[in-house]
């Protein structure tokens, strides 16, 4: 074996194993990394999430006085490391009825024999539901591909929990999430402090996840808590629920959720999901399970606001006074992807609950995923249901909130003085040019384009000639195709203009010639592009004066005002 060589069973610490492991933030050990250039490398894992050899890292921060004593909590989680690999759910699972003391050959796996010693030390020193939590955050805080779709991360679940705790629920409520996976949503909203809080219900289509969210629970202050187990779309297992709040991290899109065998189900009362609508089936879903009165908060790819294929369906939601917020989130938020993500809050309207009347978009796109949820004034915009119900139905919080929230005068301003800028500059790029004798070049001695190719002269790329010799120049060829003779000869009787160029003609003149004219039709055609992007520039700014002019935003400057006739 080579030094660089490791065992195969050594154990690997993650960034935030070695926080706690020191008693410090993740913050300083990110801090070290860069500092010291005796850190250990490290051992495997990817350039996001990098794992260590824990030897390693007790050798350093022993020679550093950075650590402290190895708990009985992170003997745990290395030896459910080293037993249980990928499956770390499996070993969370074990670890759960081994503390709830489910008797063994019960459903369920059992606590493999190397984690049955630190599991029981750490029952010793510390509550089940103290145990089993320690383990979930660092669960949490663990790289993990293919338990993705059964773990909300921490940060989306701190989003969630901001805007459910907008509307504190009732201790009597019911909270309900179709797609519980271990329960890590379920558990975190709504909490009421003391006491046994609201009735949560859940379902997971995973029978390992919804086996350990339902050990949590048993272990936990969560009395009222019953987890099914099934797809939740094709075997919804509560028929008749109806919870104050829905919430749901729904499970990565897949290419089958049901639809042929689905098309007829009641929950489609918006309008039945395309194949590639998932989101869609699920958004339905959880309103379906809404009390009257109640709210939905699932978390929905950004391309859902606005792709053609759910169109209706959001015009739906939007007619009816059901969709109430649309929250875009910074990216990282989600498991399985870094892409940003939406957050939508519906609400069932009820006797004492009226449809509403607006859609207030919340634009957060911008902050740090790991900041607060607190949006300023000027990424918050209350969005009328009339605006929204056009031909696109576009429901991306971002587009709304800066048109409300655009600042005209100052737009106007910059764009009247890039405008300027651009026009100045605009005629400097005007060639100047002389008279000429009038006589047509063309009308002299000239060649077709045809006898330049086979001569070996010109070649046709992607049907733009181009000189192939130095005596040719290639602006005085490309000139002269453009001349309103030769465009005649590519012009067909109807009309259509013809891309086979070979018939039209170039005259002949010396190299030097050629040069003087190319250069003259190269800076038309900068002249052109320029005053193309010009006029672009000046169409932006007239509809940036109109809509301000319109709105109240911009106003003439008196001193401008016309006199009446006569006056």
């Amino acid at each position: 074996m080579t030094d660089d060589a490791r065992p195969a069973a050594e154990a690997l610490v993650t960034g935030a194993d070695i926080a706690r492991l020191a008693g410090v933030t993740r913050a300083a050990v990110s801090n070290w990394r860069r500092r010291y250039a005796d850190f250990p490398s490290p051992a495997s894992g990817g350039a996001n999430s990098p794992l260590f050899s824990l030897a390693e890292v007790r050798a350093w921060l022993f020679r550093r006085q950075k650590g402290h004593e190895v708990t009985d909590e992170v003997r745990l989680w290395q030896a459910l490391r080293g037993a249980y690999g990928d499956d770390m759910i499996g070993g969370l699972t074990a670890v759960a009825r081994f503390l709830a003391r489910v008797n063994p050959g019960d459903e369920g796996p059992d606590l493999d024999a190397s984690v049955a010693e630190p599991a029981e030390k750490l029952a010793a020193c510390a509550s089940a539901t103290e145990a089993l939590q320690g383990l979930i955050e660092r669960f949490l805080d663990s790289p993990r591909r293919s338990e993705a779709d059964q773990v909300t991360p921490r940060r989306l679940i701190k989003a969630i929990r901001h805007f459910v705790d907008e509307e504190p629920l009732p201790s009597t409520a019911t909270v309900f999430d179709p797609a519980c996976g271990i329960g890590t949503l379920l558990f975190a909203v709504a909490t009421t402090g003391p006491g046994p809080g609201p009735s949560r219900r859940g379902q997971e289509a995973d029978p390992g996840a919804a086996r350990f969210a339902q050990l949590v629970a048993d272990l936990s202050a969560h009395d009222d808590t019953a987890i099914e187990t099934g797809d939740s779309l094709r075997h919804d297992r509560w028929p008749g629920l109806g919870a104050d709040l829905v919430v749901c991290d729904p499970p990565a899109a897949v290419p089958d959720w049901g639809r042929e065998e689905l098309l007829l189900d009641a929950r489609w009362e918006l309008g039945t999901p395309s194949r590639a609508e998932n989101e869609l089936a699920w958004l339905q879903h959880c309103y379906a399970h809404t009390a009257p009165g109640g709210r939905v908060i699932v978390v929905m790819p950004t391309s859902a606001a606005y792709r053609k294929a759910g169109r209706r369906i959001r015009a739906e939601l939007v007619r009816r006074g059901i969709l109430t917020h649309v929250v875009a989130l910074p990216a990282g938020m989600a498991a399985t992807h870094a892409l940003p993500v939406h957050l939508w809050q519906l609400r069932r309207p009820g006797p004492h609950v009226k449809a509403a009347a607006a859609v207030r978009m919340i634009d957060l796109s911008e902050n740090d995923a790991s900041g607060p949820m607190e949006p300023r004034p000027e990424q918050i915009a209350e969005v009328p249901l009339i605006d929204l119900l056009d031909d696109a139905v576009d429901l991306a919080p971002r587009n709304h909130v800066r048109q409300i929230h655009r600042d005209h005068p100052a737009e106007y301003l910059a764009a009247r003085q890039e405008l300027e800028r651009q026009a100045r500059a605009l005629l400097d790029q005007m060639p100047a040019l002389e008279a000429g004798a009038g006589l047509a070049p063309l009308d002299s001695a000239a060649v077709s384009v045809a006898e330049l190719v086979r001569a070996g002269l010109v070649e046709l790329g992607d049907d733009v000639p181009f000189s192939t010799s130095d005596q040719l120049d290639t602006d005085y060829l490309q000139g002269f195709l453009r001349s309103p003779v030769n465009i005649r000869r590519s012009t067909s009787a109807s009309g259509s203009y013809r891309l086979d160029m070979r018939g039209s003609r170039i005259p002949q003149m010396s190299v030097d010639e050629q040069r003087r004219y190319g250069a003259a039709f190269r800076s038309l055609q900068e002249f052109e592009q320029q005053a193309q992007a010009v006029a672009e520039l000046a169409a932006q700014a007239v509809a940036l004066a109109r809509e301000g002019l319109t709105n109240g935003a911009l106003t003439p400057p008196a001193s401008d005002m016309p006199t009446k006739p006569g006056n």
